[in-house]
């Protein structure tokens, strides 16, 4: 995948498969490295599907033969330096579901661009309207925030998917980034 924003789009796609309602996404930037957690509250994974998990020639699907997104998100990390740690609980025990934690080096020439997460955050949410999306991405320069739950306790019986909606929440991420934007130039 040509962004990491992708990744993250399938992975947290994943979650959802596996029941998850709530979706957190954390970008943490600290100039070398950049770690992107993703962490769903599904069904978790039994130890012998977290073990086959990093194989391109598994997949949970039945439309298909391969499943690459976890092993293309650890090479990417990989060859940074960095690297992907999984870990996951399965139901009913408290605290179910799985973990993604990948480290990114961004010096090193490997390193593929984060992308657009405001499309790949608005795109969750179309498709996704009932997932609580909690997102926060930290640089040196400011923060990006958006939850879910707020979102709805103010909207109130307002479907989160209404187009008017998604443009006023793209809006709201947009100026986020810019805001961060202005005090890199700073």
């Amino acid at each position: 995948m040509q962004e990491l924003s992708l990744n993250i789009l399938d992975i947290t796609m994943n979650g959802i498969a596996a029941g998850a309602d709530t979706m957190r996404i954390s970008i943490e930037e600290a100039y070398p490295a950049m770690t992107i957690s993703i962490r769903d509250n599904g069904c978790g994974l039994s130890e012998e599907t977290l073990e086959k998990l990093r194989d391109p020639f598994f997949t949970s699907r039945t439309t298909r033969k391969v499943g690459m997104g976890v092993p293309l998100f650890e090479m990417q990390a990989e060859m940074t330096g960095g690297n992907l740690e999984i870990s996951s609980v399965e139901e009913p025990a408290e605290g179910h579901g799985t973990t993604f934690k990948a480290l990114f080096y961004m010096h090193n020439i490997n390193f593929v661009p984060l992308g657009d997460m405001v499309s790949t955050l608005i795109t969750l949410i179309q498709g996704n309207p009932n997932i609580d999306f909690i997102y926060h991405h930290h640089t040196a320069n400011g923060d990006v925030d958006l939850d879910m739950r707020e979102v709805r306790e103010t909207l109130g019986d307002v479907p989160v998917n209404e187009p008017d909606i998604l443009l006023w929440l793209q809006s709201f991420l947009e100026e986020q980034y810019e805001a961060i934007k202005e005090g890199e130039r700073l």
